[in-house]
């Protein structure tokens, strides 16, 4: 059912506001966030003729706490004419060392955390491999310097028709005029990282594993898909430097173009290449200041497709930029160059033909508020 994001948006912000005092006696905070966006694309007319954009991005809506040794988690978002939950799972602690997370929970794959510093996250989002959420159950093992985290998800948060949802999934349905008939289901992760301390810092290296099966829904029958990643986190001072390369494959049971497949996040679809190879280097450095902080990055990322059309090119993105975070508030400003790349150009796929003659540069800013 479609429901009007501004009604929607006042009656959850009057529950939140009413409610909250109530469910902090029982443990439940609640919070959130609101943000406004700028851009200037250098490849739209549009853009350049106004000079850019300066919009309402999002209101989040933010609950998490425990009641009777049980915890929530959950996060809804409210955007521009759509809305999507982020994530919702109940928590529980086995022991000291063990967790358990059951419902729309995080997907254990790759660096903990994101592979990213910037607004924009890095190449892996925009093929499900960054910031995802299934629906599903995770175990979580701390044990010190070694950590494994263990996942099984069904499906993805909402069906593989819609659009409108925060992180990337498998599409159905009708793209640049091919239809796609595929949806994810019954899907294994594994991630296991070991945390080495030294004088001035310490480095999370690791691997992750991903196996799932891609349902056809005019077949009936089951294609299969996989991801292995290796990966690095290191600190040393203010410095920090993300290392990650990943590989990917869908095969699709019946595709009508073996080379592709279609994915959607944020309200729209678009296509990507069935099998590639992912490479992310990122570098930033944070300043302390008697305000709050800066944190300097360059995050590059780069998909090379390893399809069997020869016309697929590589795509890549590189976003240098800063964020600052002062009071309850956090800024980002990042100068977006991407070639061959969705949302950082006039290409609306990932990996496949180039259909420009290369770079294309935006600037983004986005402020957001923390409540």
């Amino acid at each position: 059912m479609k429901y009007n994001t501004a009604l929607t948006m006042a009656i959850a912000a009057m529950m939140a506001g009413s409610s909250a005092a109530a469910l902090a006696e029982d443990g439940i905070d609640v919070g959130g966030t609101v943000r406004a966006n700028y851009q200037y694309k250098s490849y739209s007319d549009a853009s350049k003729d106004k000079m850019g954009d300066f919009k309402f991005d999002m209101l989040a809506l933010k609950f998490k706490g425990e009641m009777n040794g049980i915890g929530l988690a959950a996060e809804y978002r409210f955007f521009d004419g759509w809305e999507s939950l982020r994530y919702a799972y109940a928590y529980y602690d086995f022991n000291d060392q063990w967790q358990g997370r059951f419902g729309l929970t995080n997907v254990p794959f790759g660096n903990p955390g994101y592979i990213s510093n910037s607004f924009w996250f890095g190449v892996p989002y925009y093929l499900g491999f960054e910031d995802d959420y299934d629906m599903g159950a995770t175990f979580h093992y701390d044990g010190g310097s070694w950590k494994t985290d263990i996942g099984a998800f069904k499906g993805a948060e909402y069906s593989a028709s819609r659009n409108e949802r925060y992180s990337t999934d498998l599409y159905q349905g009708i793209v640049n005029g091919t239809e796609y008939s595929n949806e994810e289901t019954n899907q294994l992760n594994l991630r296991q990282v070991y945390v080495m301390d030294y004088d001035g810092g310490s480095a999370t290296i690791g691997g992750s594993l991903e196996w799932g099966q891609i349902y056809n829904g005019k077949t009936g029958d089951n294609g299969d898909r996989y991801a292995v990643a290796l990966h690095l986190d290191a600190k040393y001072g203010d410095w920090k430097l993300q290392l990650q390369a990943m590989q990917y494959e869908y095969d699709a049971d019946s595709p009508v173009d073996a080379n592709k497949i279609a994915v959607s996040a944020y309200a729209w679809q678009y296509e990507v290449a069935s099998k590639a190879q992912i490479y992310s280097v990122n570098l930033a450095k944070s300043f302390p200041t008697s305000w709050g902080s800066i944190t300097v990055y360059n995050d590059f990322g780069t998909l090379t497709p390893d399809t069997d059309d020869a016309s697929f090119d590589d795509s890549l993105m590189n976003v240098t930029g800063m964020a600052i975070s002062a009071g309850p508030t956090y800024t980002y400003i990042d100068f977006i160059a991407g070639e061959n790349m969705y949302a950082a150009g006039v290409n609306d796929h990932v990996g496949l033909a180039q259909t420009d003659s290369g770079w294309d540069n935006r600037i983004n800013i986005n402020f957001g508020y923390y409540f």
